[in-house]
């Protein structure tokens, strides 16, 4: 059963913010996400937090500083999904900018794995051009002891740039940046992998001009990079805190500029978006999926350098590649997505606290998705597991968590009561991934359902909307749509969705998978569309709502994007 309930909002931070000068459904909004001061809404460059607080930040400053000195050569080592690429763009054209000698280099998925591995660090110690003396880790390397080990032997230096949860043991790096570091005071926990490369920068900048390089000479401009951190930090999906949404909202003010890379202006026009009225959504939903098929399908190298090259040709080429994967993508899940659910059509809701499916022929690269659509069709932590080698001796998990269960404890308890079970594994509260025997997946199914059953209460497992209320009928308009849309929003400071009761006038189905709706309340009518949805509604309902704004011959209408209808 699915709840449609209204969120607590304080009139009293409403109307500070009003007072400060907001719109009064948007101060209602914020006051409702927990914004309880004006200064919190700021989203001025000048407002971020400063990298002094950030762990391992000015030593990394000083080891990158050092190096550019010695004219050594560095390599950076991404990770495969859109945080690792536009975290390793930034790291790529950020040092250039100071003038280093830099490359890049990312792990192929299914011959690697993932993280800075012993097997990567052979590998970029064979680079055909010379072996880096400097290896950069981005979106990755807090968990790579044995990967950062292999490099100290052979004499190369190791900073660590990450914001996944630390193991038990840390890595013996010249410097480690993460906000989750044991002893880090940074306020933003929550920081993406890009973000914490970008703060290395401006940490290294710092540092430079504190020896003097720029009393003859400008300094570079970072802020030219927040393109590429505001995508990452949302298709990361990472919470939205204050800070994040600084990065996010100037990102998104460049982008509508027309200021961005030239891959990041490619990746719009391959997704049909327009720039000009960027917004979170359209990196969340459409430049990342597309940045992260090259990940899933193929090599990520592909994507990398797509947001690191500067001929525009070039990129339109590799936009057009990554449109095009993605494609493939959509139809092996769609595929996949099926088969999971013909398993689990005798579902029970109260019979399991978790999902956990497998399937031999199905592709590694897209299970993470697949456990995404499991997980919010079912309200359970899923995971969902594929072959990891020809062989089918490992398989390889993914998986993905409701509120109030938190994923990487939940597989890091598991692998503490079953010593053995579990390869390795990585992951924060949301999402996690695990390597293990493919004989040990029904082991690990009994292991994380108990955990399930433990943590998980009735109230946790009911599924429940949070809507904004009731929207006044003066607000359907495409100017409050541009408004809401102009705002950031994103993981942990969710999109507007409201609620209300109205009268079924039509309903039809689009293409056999969509109910196209009309809607009326008073003297009003709304077009609506329920995506993915084929059960006809009754003939009056409560229905959850997002507005969009729909374009047709040049005229902007208002269209309502169901969520759920009671």
């Amino acid at each position: 059963m699915t709840r449609i309930i209204t969120r607590a909002s304080s009139p009293a931070d409403a109307e500070a913010l009003m007072r400060h000068g907001l719109h009064p459904v948007i101060a209602r909004l914020y006051a409702a996400r927990g914004v309880t001061s004006p200064d919190e809404v700021e989203t001025e460059f000048k407002r971020l937090h400063a990298p002094v607080g950030l762990k391992g930040c000015d030593d990394a400053a000083v080891v990158l500083a050092d190096a550019l000195a010695a004219g050594k050569r560095m390599l950076v080592v991404a990770d495969y999904d859109c945080d690792g690429a536009t975290a390793c763009a930034v790291a790529v054209r950020g040092l250039r900018m100071f003038g280093a000698t830099v490359d890049y280099l990312v792990p192929n998925r299914f011959e690697y794995g993932y993280g800075l591995t012993p097997e990567i660090v052979e590998l970029a110690g064979r680079s055909p051009l010379a072996p880096p003396d400097l290896l950069i880790t981005v979106d990755n390397g807090i968990a790579s002891v044995e990967g950062v080990a292999a490099a100290n032997a052979l004499g190369i230096d190791v900073l660590v740039t990450d914001h996944h949860l630390p193991g038990d043991e840390l890595p013996a790096a010249r410097a480690i940046v993460n906000p989750n570091q044991p002893g880090c005071g940074f306020p933003s926990k929550c920081i993406a992998g890009v973000g914490v490369m970008f703060y290395v920068l401006l940490a290294l900048r710092a540092e430079l001009r504190r020896r003097g390089a720029y009393e003859n000479a400008p300094e570079p401009r970072l802020d030219g990079l927040l393109d590429l951190v505001a995508l990452g930090t949302v298709a990361d999906v990472v919470k939205l805190d204050a800070n994040n949404r600084i990065l996010v909202a100037q990102g998104l003010k460049r982008i509508r500029a027309g200021r961005m890379q030239p891959g990041i202006a490619a990746l719009f026009r391959a997704a049909a978006r327009d720039a000009r009225a960027a917004s979170g959504f359209d990196l969340g939903f459409a430049l990342g999926p597309r940045l992260n098929a090259a990940g899933r399908l193929s090599d990520m190298s592909l994507g990398i350098e797509c947001l690191t090259t500067d001929d525009i040709g070039r990129a339109w080429e590799l936009a057009q590649q990554l449109d095009s994967m993605n494609r493939e993508r959509r139809e092996i899940e769609a595929g996949m997505q099926q088969q999971a659910l013909a398993e689990l059509q005798s579902f029970e809701p109260g019979e399991r606290a978790t999902l956990t499916l497998f399937d031999p022929g199905w592709h590694q690269g897209v299970i993470g998705i697949v456990a995404g659509r499991l997980k919010e069709r079912f309200h359970r932590p899923s995971f969902t597991f594929a072959h990891a080698d020809d062989a089918g001796t490992l398989s390889k998990g993914s998986g993905r968590s409701i509120p109030g269960f938190h994923l990487r404890d939940a597989v890091d308890l598991i692998s503490k009561r079953e010593p053995g079970l579990i390869h390795k594994f990585g992951g924060h509260a949301m999402a996690a991934g695990l390597t293990l025997a493919t004989t040990d997946i029904a082991r690990f199914t009994d292991a994380f359902e108990a955990v399930g059953r433990e943590w998980l209460t009735a109230e946790a497992l009911a599924r429940t909307i949070e809507t904004d209320g009731e929207l006044e009928d003066a607000y359907f308009t495409p100017q409050f749509v541009e408004m809401l849309d102009a705002a950031v929003w994103g993981q942990g400071f969710p999109a507007p969705t409201f609620s209300g009761e109205f009268d079924v006038a039509s309903q039809a189905l689009v293409k056999e998978k969509h109910l196209k709706l009309s809607l009326t309340r008073g003297r009003q009518r709304f077009n609506a569309i329920w995506f993915n949805h084929v059960d006809p509604l009754p003939p009056r309902a409560t229905v959850a709502y997002r507005l969009v704004s729909d374009s047709w011959n040049g005229v902007a209408r208002v269209q309502l994007v169901v969520e759920h209808a009671t």
